[in-house]
């Protein structure tokens, strides 16, 4: 088990202790497979970006090793075409279980990586892994619509989907940032990347209307902030209007879907994450204080529940939302490497031409 004096960082008055922080680590690390590979939970599937987040969960806590072995674990599995498969059956085989290759899935690896240089320092594993988040990235932008949006996958034939998706954009954007970060560092400027990203940012701050209407889904409302597109008055604006109230339960989390009565942790998190990024961070704190509800004896957390049954639902508690509990209380801790690619000020912009 991960000793609490690695999880300090990650101690919240009132939300987590050194020794529960340190269970929750145990948990991710214990659903870890030999060869790196982080299912949702055993016997269940791996999806790239949420095996990204709880391998940056590990890191934050100090587990480098392991957080490094899911990163060589994805270096092993791209595809030619500098993808990964939309999800893989946990097995020693880790044969694809939905062929589908989508476009945010993919991205995320570069912020991963950047978070894991940032936490350890470590050139070399830059070196090595520059070839895989490059060709991730390419992959990405093949998909990039005129206006600045990014198609949001290529189906299992290779047939690209053009209709794009605002919260997939979003997280997009924070890992094109994130990309830029590591050519800078690794002196090898990356002109296209910058003006991708650029648009992209264009686009979803001025453009709604060329994403898919997914106002149902409480992600589409915060995600254009913590994915770093909008800041400031802009941000405050869309995160306290009207969709405050129509996601946010008091006392219990945040619905994942409007109007359904099911808050779920990792929606949770990934809010008090953007609250924090705005200078909130009493309300990010308030939020991480109502989930711990959804926390089990294990220090895993359950994946949500329904307030109107009083229910647990689904029956599974997953590595992602333990690992978004985890980086929101990085961040509220100061903890560099996770303040850096989730705050984004020292993150490249790139550029906005004038024909976004």
């Amino acid at each position: 088990m991960t000793s609490p004096g690695r999880t300090e960082r990650l101690v919240l008055p009132g939300v987590l202790t050194a020794e529960q922080a340190a269970q929750t680590v145990a948990g991710i690390a214990a659903v870890q497979r030999e060869d790196g590979a982080i299912p949702w939970f055993r016997g269940h599937h791996l999806d790239p970006w949420d095996h990204v987040e709880a391998a940056m969960a590990l890191d934050a806590a100090g587990e480098h090793e392991r957080a490094e072995a899911a990163y060589r674990w994805l270096a092993r599995h791209q595809n030619p075409d500098g993808s990964w498969y939309a999800a893989y059956a946990d097995g020693d085989a880790a044969e694809p279980a939905d062929r589908g290759r989508e476009s945010n899935f993919v991205a995320y690896v570069a912020v991963g990586a950047w978070h894991h240089y940032l936490s350890t320092g470590d050139d070399a594993f830059l070196d090595r892994l520059w070839p895989t988040v490059y060709a991730a990235v390419e992959f990405v932008l093949g998909l990039q619509q005129p206006g600045g949006q990014i198609g949001w996958k290529r189906e299992s034939d290779g047939a690209p989907v053009a209709d794009a998706l605002l919260t997939g954009s979003s997280s997009v954007h924070q890992a094109l940032r994130c990309a830029l970060a590591i050519a800078e560092q690794r002196e090898e400027p990356q002109p296209d990347w910058e003006l991708a990203a650029g648009c992209l940012r264009h686009a979803i701050r001025h453009h709604p209307e060329r994403f898919l209407d997914k106002g149902r889904y409480s992600m589409d409302w915060y995600y254009p902030v913590l994915g770093g597109a909008l800041t400031g008055a802009a941000a405050k604006e869309r995160v306290f209007g009207p969709d405050w109230d129509r996601f946010v339960v008091p006392g219990l989390g945040v619905r994942c879907v409007d109007p359904n009565p099911w808050v779920t942790g990792g929606e949770s998190c990934e809010l008090a994450l953007t609250l924090w990024a705005m200078g909130e961070s009493d309300r990010a704190v308030e939020i991480l204080r109502w989930i711990q509800h959804l926390r089990a004896d294990d220090g895993l957390y359950w994946t949500g529940y329904v307030y109107e049954d009083e229910a647990i639902w689904p029956e599974e508690r997953t590595t992602w939302t333990a690992g978004s509990l985890l980086l929101a209380a990085a961040a509220l801790g100061g903890d560099e490497a996770t303040t850096t690619v989730f705050a984004g000020e020292r993150l490249p912009r790139g550029l906005e031409p004038d024909c976004c």
